[in-house]
């Protein structure tokens, strides 16, 4: 996963969240427009620990604080709007010039603060209103600094040495602050103010304002984030807040729309729809999602596919441009420092100072054992969706590229199975999406020792393969077709002789590096039934179990089963609930035909949802059991917004409506779909389906059976 947590007391190159960083009782606002994003007090200020504006891993705001009459306003109320894009403040304050007869006095004076982002740009728009019933004279301040602090280092990474820092330049109208960087990169911040301040310093901007009853004076601030010569015309607040408002349009208008009967449903629906446009930035190879915000914000290899399969049915548009990304950077050379080998796909991308010096190893770093097999399942999952057989040939070097890491470095020791353990000590120890220090473990609790293979890393090869058999087999190449069909049965045959445990009746976890299975019931085993590696006879098995009490908390299915030696349901990866691993295994449960059981996880989440701020699902939660009248668990540094978690939902819609939708024919058929409690009517809006776009319904009969068309 895109989190690092519980590291290593002897290795502080795991680079987790520190727990001051992300503070649960803050709850601060975060904004996002492509590589910039915005941590904001509760008063819409940036003053402190983490707060700043963060464009490219660096922070080039870290404070922007008001002030009227040499104090804080006092906050009314802030919200981010529906649809993330902007940040709304209410301040108040007393009237300077004493008492006005006015029934609340201290409620006088109004500073209302709007606030978004645009192509690396803070827009502020702040109105001050006088409500008192005499003139008055207010001195306002604009307090600014940067630090350029790397992202790292804000997350807890120490440093010792850092750039130089430039002395503030001055205009009239505002003022720039810039950094040369260690890496020899300039970076800088330009604030521009409309009005015309009447005077400027290295650090604040001075206003003097008169108002008499009932008037208001409007400043706008644009805060330009950038590096070296790089510097973009700035434009107006209106002009920019206009074209952000295109542009979220634009994404919405690629994707399919779902409504349903259940007001709750379709907010949650709606949130996860306009979480997935905040997080989806522009690319040079079209949109791609990046993790989450605050410190995820960024292309990861892992969560980009996941994401794209989980609402590939919706949005196939974004498995194009995730494909495009990383097949762009893809792993050419050997580089065991940034854990890269050739045909591997990207991990996560970083682009701070950091990174470039190599203090952290992710500038292009390729420690995850799965986001190569995944590459290969997202690349036939989308051909099977659009028929777009053109860029799949355009791709399909990297295919076979990443064919090749899988039956090559990805089995060094040639026992068909795909492992990993990281060549220095500066990477991540733990590199499937269960990446914490203590994920992988033997029944008694002991850690496993590598090189380690994965339960659900070997159903994704063997996906992987039927994927690109499927792929060859359009691109006329029927000998590699073949090839690939028979070492995907081949690799299922043997995976069930490996990792299948007749005395649990369950998939184990792992083989360590001795291939002695890690006999614990997790819910790796589910993503076997995700990627259809798991034999028929198996999978029922497999299903029952995750269903049942040890797995299933009532908000979701555990990340580990209740009562194994390392249990805690408030850990990160040992009981926890993650919405996108129960996403994937209720596509997995809607494989093998349990539809039903694909319905309960999607009431499950959506409970979830609605206990949620603005029904949000976050990236995880707690997994302790469900009790009537209570809310889930929260998880204190659980990233949201987060990717793969907003795609939750739809994708567990898709697996309870058993759609088929075939790009030849422009058809899309349900086989024997199901409605999650609380929904009696779904339509679909706006599926593109072979250049068309179609509307399907779906509804209950009075007799309970589902009619679609």
């Amino acid at each position: 996963m895109t989190h690092h947590p519980l590291p290593d007391p002897m290795d502080d190159k795991n680079f987790p969240v520190a727990a001051d960083a992300t503070r649960a009782e803050d709850r601060p606002y975060t904004l996002k427009s492509d590589d910039c994003f915005a941590i904001f007090g509760v008063n819409g200020d940036m003053t402190a620990g983490s707060e700043g504006v963060y464009y490219h891993d660096t922070r080039h705001l870290s404070r922007l604080a008001i002030t009227l009459n040499g104090t804080r306003p006092r906050l009314l109320s802030g919200a981010i709007s529906a649809d993330n894009a902007t940040l709304v403040c209410d301040l108040a304050a007393r009237a300077p010039e004493g008492k006005t007869d006015m029934g609340d006095d201290a409620n006088e004076i109004s500073l209302r603060r709007e606030t978004f982002l645009w192509h690396g740009t803070r827009h502020d728009a702040l109105t001050l209103g006088n409500w008192s019933l005499t003139p008055q004279t207010m001195g306002l301040a604009i307090n600014f600094a940067s630090d350029f602090a790397d992202l790292f280092e804000i997350r807890g990474t120490t440093r010792t040495q850092h750039g130089t820092q430039e002395t503030p330049n001055t205009t009239a109208h505002g003022a720039t602050l810039a950094c040369r960087g260690l890496d020899g990169v300039r970076r800088w911040t330009r604030l521009e103010f409309d009005s015309k301040p009447d005077r400027v310093e290295p650090d604040a901007a001075h206003y003097r304002v008169r108002l008499t009853p009932g008037a208001t004076f409007r400043i706008t601030i644009a805060i330009q984030c950038g590096a070296d010569a790089d510097q973009a015309r700035i434009e107006p607040f209106r002009t920019a807040r206009n074209a952000a408002g295109r542009g979220r349009h634009a994404l919405r208008g690629e994707a399919a729309t779902l409504i349903t009967s259940n007001t709750l449903v379709n907010a949650a629906l709606m949130r996860a729809c306009d979480d997935l446009i905040m997080l989806t930035t522009a690319t040079d190879y079209g949109p791609y999602p990046y993790a989450g915000v605050p410190w995820f914000s960024t292309a990861f290899g892992r969560d980009a596919i996941i994401t794209a399969l989980q609402v590939l049915w919706l949005a196939p548009g974004l498995a194009r441009g995730v494909l495009g990304f990383l097949a762009a950077n893809q792993a050419t050379t050997t580089d065991p420092a940034a854990d890269a080998e050739p045909g591997k796909i990207l991990h996560e991308f970083r682009d701070g100072e950091m990174a470039r010096l190599g203090e952290v190893p992710f500038r292009r770093y390729y420690g995850s054992v799965d986001a190569t097999p995944l590459f290969v399942m997202l690349a036939g999952a989308y051909h099977d969706r659009t028929g777009d057989t053109a860029f799949i040939h355009g791709i399909w070097p990297n295919i076979e590229a990443a064919l090749g890491w899988i039956d090559g470095s990805g089995d060094e020791d040639g026992d068909g199975f795909v492992e990993y353990g990281r060549k220095t000590g500066h990477g991540l120890a733990n590199q499937g999406w269960k990446d914490s220090q203590d994920s992988i473990f033997h029944a008694d609790g002991t850690l496993a020792a590598g090189p380690i293979a994965l339960c659900e890393v070997q159903g994704y090869v063997y996906a992987a393969k039927i994927a690109a058999a499927g792929l060859a087999a359009a691109l006329g190449k029927p000998d590699r077709a073949a090839a690939l069909t028979a070492q995907a049965a081949a690799l299922r045959q043997k995976f069930d002789a490996a990792f299948w445990d007749p005395a649990q009746n369950f998939y184990s976890l792992a083989l360590d590096g001795a291939k002695r299975p890690c006999r614990v019931l997790t819910s790796n085993a589910g993503h076997a039934l995700f990627t259809g590696i798991a034999l028929p006879d198996r999978a029922n098995a497999v299903a029952d179990r995750l269903m049942g009490e040890g797995f299933f908390s009532g908000w979701g299915i555990r990340t580990l089963a209740r009562g194994e030696v390392r249990f805690n349901p408030m850990s990160y990866h040992n009981g926890s609930v993650w919405p996108h691993d129960n996403a994937l295994i209720g596509l997995g449960l809607a494989r093998y035909g349990r539809h039903a059981d694909a319905a309960r996880l999607f009431d499950a989440m959506l409970a979830t949802a609605t206990w949620a701020e603005r029904y949000r699902l976050p990236e995880l939660f707690c997994g302790f059991p469900r009790k009537p009248g209570h809310a889930p668990t929260a998880y204190p540094v659980a990233c949201a917004p987060q990717a793969w978690a907003a795609a939750t939902l739809p994708a567990l819609l898709n697996a309870c409506l058993d759609l088929t939708i075939d790009p030849v024919t422009g058809s899309a058929i349900a086989g024997t779909p199901v409605l999650p409690t609380g929904i009696d009517h779904l339509r679909v809006e706006n599926l593109a389906i072979a250049g068309q776009r179609v509307a399907l319904s779906f509804a209950r009969g009075a007799d309970g059976g589902i009619t679609s068309g």
